[in-house]
């Protein structure tokens, strides 16, 4: 009697473990269904709101690993496996992991932050994270950027977020700077007049804000002038460049002079004192 209570104990339990496990196949299966077609249903409102590519990715695929997440973790308490141990089981392994994976979750991290709020955006012209030039792509890891000298640099996205960001197309204007001596003969206003017609005759250079030729400072040789002037963020460096050379000459059509340092030597003709005549 003893052994065909047991025997029917235990074909009670295969049958309830047999039930157990097969509810649980059917949660991980229409579980999965149901999890794909939310991260699809997400994925569909992130473009209807016009979010980025990148972040859309990120998140559905975020959203449907979460979700597929829980539904093993149901699965496995329906089958019989005891939650306690295998939610701390979870926690320590979330935990080493996140241990191990510090600085790239904290790229991560950034990264998403970086694509949210738009600092800047592909063909900006930023300084950042110590590197100087300008975005190619924005990826949840790292920023692309392409130097001056058309090398390329993988910038991790914490250092960038880390750091002072200063995007030079932001606003779509901006200021050069330059720096003119002129000699103190010659007549300031006369070279003022110049480079403003100069500024005239350069569409690049914006009527508003308007350009600037003030005086500087008297320096040793020359009178310095100090000339601003605003173009489109794409505009600059030719503008100011040319600009340059165009000052130069027509400085020269118009007698100004741009001085070199010089130095005056008095030459004292005479005895020399007596201390001076004792050899070393």
């Amino acid at each position: 009697m003893p052994d065909l209570l047991a025997r029917i104990h235990f074909s009670e339990n295969a049958t309830q473990l047999g039930i157990n496990i097969l509810i649980a196949l059917l949660i991980l299966l229409i579980g999965s269904w149901l999890a794909a077609r939310v991260a699809n249903l997400v994925q569909r409102a992130m473009h209807r709101a016009s979010v980025d590519e990148t972040l859309i990715g990120f998140l559905r695929n975020l959203i449907y690993g979460v979700l597929v997440a829980v539904l093993v973790v149901s699965a496995l308490i329906t089958a019989g496996v005891p939650s306690a141990p295998l939610v701390a089981a979870l926690g320590a392994s979330g935990l080493a992991i996140g241990l191990a994976l510090q600085g790239s979750l904290s790229n991560l991290a950034w990264g998403v932050l970086l694509i949210v709020f738009r600092p800047f955006r592909a063909g900006d012209f930023i300084h950042a994270g110590g590197v100087e030039g300008t975005v190619e792509t924005v990826n949840l890891m790292y920023t692309q950027l392409v130097l001056p000298d058309n090398r390329e640099a993988i910038v991790p996205n914490a250092k960038i977020g880390g750091d002072a960001i200063i995007n030079a197309n932001r606003r779509g204007t901006r200021r050069f700077e330059l720096k003119v001596g002129i000699g103190y003969k010659d007549d300031i206003g006369q070279a003022i007049g110049e480079i403003e017609k100069l500024f005239a005759a350069d569409p690049r250079i914006l009527k508003e804000p308007p350009p600037s030729v003030v005086t500087g400072m008297l320096a040793e040789s020359s009178v310095e002038l100090i000339i601003r002037a605003y173009t489109r963020s794409g505009d600059l460096w030719a503008a100011q460049t040319e600009l340059l050379r165009k000052i130069k000459e027509r400085f020269d059509e118009a007698g100004i002079s741009i001085p070199f340092p010089q130095r005056e030597l008095t030459v004292v003709q005479g005895a020399l004192p007596d201390g001076s005549r004792k050899s070393g």
